[in-house]
């Protein structure tokens, strides 16, 4: 008898910069390849990477409100599963993204 296992579906992930008044554009992309590579060991597939320039983070969802409707734009025509944010976002700014994105974040 031959045995399967269920295949076990891998994350395709994207990842979210923001480009911070008084962080260089070399330290978000040094910051962010190590998000992918740590994304990558965890078993995740990066399929993009997305990125803003604000002087600082918004409250309700971290990045624009106009950026987080186009990443969700993205995610659907990606089959993007799950989106990492390279900071630490509030629970109400995680919270607004998940309702908003209807991805885990």
């Amino acid at each position: 008898m031959i045995e399967t296992r269920p295949q076990k579906t891998q994350e395709r992930a994207l990842l979210i910069g923001l480009e911070k008044k008084g962080v260089s554009k070399w330290d978000l992309h040094d910051s962010l390849e190590e998000l992918r590579e740590l994304a990558n060991s965890a078993g995740a597939e990066v399929v993009d990477t997305v990125t803003q320039k604000l002087q600082k983070p918004t409250a309700p969802y971290y990045i624009g409100r106009g950026k987080a409707e186009s990443i969700k734009e993205s995610c659907q025509d990606q089959r993007v599963t799950s989106v990492i944010f390279d900071d630490e976002l509030s629970p109400a700014q995680g919270r607004n993204l998940e309702n908003l994105l209807a991805r885990k974040v």
